[in-house]
């Protein structure tokens, strides 16, 4: 009984939603902008002001030609977040783990809790970006703000995070958005986490170096034919490129003890591929690197060395792997776990026996363009189309649970091995519960 009556007050809701759509289609006159209801609820709305009949009705037109949600399903998968009205083209986590921002050509930025990745609803605060929209957002190193890329505009755009006193957030646009200076598509942006300067980085052989303010410090030229992706490391001193040569090339950004920029410096260079660099990732503490290559491989280096004093980084583990024009990789927080895109595909494996553990098929409508581990290590996020895939890191806790048990037939002290044994009882009951699709 109970069901037939939400099916009949279902109908009754959808008859009166009709009847409105009709009404308001009859008046004459101006008549308010429609605008796509999100496909997940709790997101806010936006209400677009009032345009002429004719604007609306060539505004309406691409979305009748929309593309149906593409749809994915996995034991392993988490949550997908749906809010954006287009494909999202940039993901980034905020430096406290609680926040996922995300954009698309849809001109907005959408800021997603990481608390409620396990939930059944997914709210997310929204950001306009106005008269433009952004290609590449990253977070600010206080979680109060970020930076985006205006694909219009061709430059920076900061906006800034104010709490309000409900719990959610405002933003606001700087005034100035910064001067442009790149003549080619930018692929990729980011602040350090030092706070101390800006990257960003075009697809010829740029990758400018800012202050906070939109003063460009310094212009480094990567003599790499083309950059295929740049990124700062988490650090905060470095930043690395690849691209059509078969190496990544790393600097250090360089600062007086006042605070005050002194130059860019050639640091250290991961070289021993034979085929141009798709992308590459660090660990959290950035003494861990991982690459993927056009030769087919991965490989996993240690960059925890003293390049002043002429050391190399050591090249710890290849691995052959199915990739391709666009392969992203990412590199779990604790450097246990290397995923590797390729086109809609992802697969992940254990960075320390470089065993291929888990495979997904299919997981976006077109192929990933970002993949990102949440600051714990819980999570792997990758994007593609309107969706965000949200994945549990299992090859993670498998292979934590591995190192522990090493360490423990090597533990000594009784106090140590009491320790270890709990944390692998507790790391194998949040498996199991993964596992058991309980979360």
């Amino acid at each position: 009984m109970e069901f037939a009556a939400l099916i009949a007050l279902t109908l009754v809701i959808g008859a009166l939603v009709l009847l409105v759509f009709v009404a308001v289609n009859k008046r004459k006159g101006e008549l308010p902008e429609v605008v796509e209801q999100n496909e997940d609820s709790g997101v806010e709305q936006n209400v677009a002001k009032p345009v002429p009949a004719k604007k609306q009705k060539a505004q309406q037109r691409p979305r009748k030609e929309k593309v149906q949600q593409h749809t994915f399903t996995h034991p392993l998968l988490a949550s997908s977040l749906k809010g954006h009205s287009s494909s999202v083209t940039c993901i980034d986590f905020s430096s406290n783990g609680k926040y996922l921002a995300s954009c698309a050509d849809d001109r907005t930025v959408r800021i997603w809790s990481t608390k409620d990745f396990l939930e059944r609803d997914h709210k997310c605060l929204r950001a306009n970006v106005e008269l433009d929209h952004a290609t590449l957002v990253s977070f600010s190193p206080d979680s109060r703000a970020f930076i985006t890329w205006l694909a219009n505009g061709d430059t920076i755009r900061v906006f800034k995070m104010a709490k309000k006193e409900d719990g959610s957030f405002s933003f606001t646009a700087n005034p100035e958005d910064f001067p442009q200076r790149h003549k080619t598509i930018v692929i990729n942006i980011g602040i350090a986490e030092t706070g101390k300067f800006i990257m960003s980085a075009s697809s010829d052989t740029t990758i400018l170096v800012w202050d906070l303010k939109g003063e460009v410090l310094a212009s480094i030229n990567t003599n790499q034919m083309n950059n295929a992706y740049a990124s700062i490391s988490p650090c905060g001193r470095f930043i690395a490129s690849c691209g059509f040569t078969p190496d990544v090339k790393v600097w250090e950004v360089c600062f007086g003890k006042s605070g005050e920029f002194r130059e860019v410096v050639r640091a250290f260079d991961l070289k021993g591929h034979s085929a141009g660099v798709h992308s590459f990732a660090f660990s959290n503490d950035s003494r861990r690197m991982a690459t993927v290559s056009k030769d087919g491989t991965w490989k996993l280096w240690d960059t925890d060395v003293e390049y002043k004093k002429q050391q190399d980084p050591r090249l710890l583990r290849t691995v052959p792997c199915k990739s391709s024009e666009g392969s992203r990789v990412a590199l779990s927080p604790d450097g246990r776990v290397v995923a590797i895109s390729n086109g809609c595909d992802v697969a992940m494996f254990n960075a320390t026996s470089g065993e291929l553990e888990q495979e997904f098929h299919g997981v976006h409508a077109e192929e990933v363009n970002h993949l990102r581990f949440d600051i714990n290590g819980r999570f792997l996020v990758s994007s593609g189309d309107r969706a965000i895939r949200v994945f549990h890191n299992v090859t993670g806790y498998r292979a934590a649970i591995q190192d522990m048990q090493e360490m423990l037939k090597k533990a000594s002290n009784e106090g140590m091995k009491q320790r270890l044994q709990q944390q692998i009882k507790e790391a194998q009951s949040a498996l199991d519960a993964v596992l058991a699709g309980g979360h």
